[in-house]
């Protein structure tokens, strides 16, 4: 079998860590190449309380954030658009499609990973950037499947998780226990430092920050090719 490679695809620094990262630091631990493209510098966000840094500093500090989350992760540095965080709603479609597939192009990964088309919390970027990879991925043959991070509806009713927005139990295609690789996924959350103070369940316990973050969930929107040889996701978890 050729390598095997996946490419992630979020809107800003952080995206990958707390949603995804467990399964990001498994597939690379059991031999896939991991790669992350990054749409915006995510200079939106907070510069922590108290502050770690002034406003204009944040795009290169979240930038440094997201390089050690990868290192953390054990995935390759991340690709960076340097899109304004907060306005990839406004962005010409075309164009940020065409930087995906320059992306894909380099990469060439049988498996991509993105937001579903509800941006899993709503958040406009997420949206728009899960629209585009999944016509990225449309308009490619090589990529074999692309998968969206999701919580199922009971996981998030019974974790009182208001500002995710669920998917339907059975639409749920792989469930990744990521207790494994937990310090790893951590260690990349902290990478995050400007953004801990603004995410409550960094506030929360050890036991609470487990049970919302050590199982990870994922929708399998499109699958391309059957061959179990392209379907490694399944395979390596």
């Amino acid at each position: 079998m050729n390598e095997r490679r996946l490419l992630a695809v979020f809107a800003h620094p952080d995206d990958e860590s707390y949603r995804p990262g467990g399964t990001l630091a498994l597939l690379a631990q059991r031999g896939v190449r991991v790669h992350l493209l990054t749409a915006t510098r995510g200079e939106a966000g907070s510069c922590g309380d108290p502050p770690l840094c002034r406003p204009e500093e944040l795009p290169t500090v979240r930038e440094q954030e997201l390089r050690c989350a990868c290192a953390a992760l054990g995935i390759e540095p991340p690709h960076i658009l340097g899109y304004q965080d907060g306005h990839l709603s406004e962005v010409d479609p075309e164009q940020l499609i065409t930087h995906i597939l320059d992306v894909v192009q380099q990469v060439r990964p049988q498996v991509m990973l993105t937001f579903g088309p509800d941006g899993l919390s709503g958040h406009p970027d997420h949206v728009a950037i899960g629209q585009c990879v999944a016509e990225a991925f449309r308009r490619t043959e090589d990529v074999a499947a692309l998968y969206t991070v999701a919580v199922p509806r009971s996981f998030a009713e019974r974790l009182g998780m208001k500002r995710i927005r669920p998917v339907p139990d059975e639409v749920i295609a792989l469930t990744v226990d990521v207790s494994p690789v937990w310090e790893a996924k951590l260690a990349a959350i902290r990478c995050h430092a400007t953004q801990l103070s603004s995410s409550p369940i960094m506030r929360a316990s050890v036991e609470q920050q487990r049970l919302f973050l050590e199982t990870e969930y994922f929708v399998r929107a499109a699958l391309r090719h059957p061959d179990p040889d392209f379907e490694f996701l399944r395979g390596v978890l």
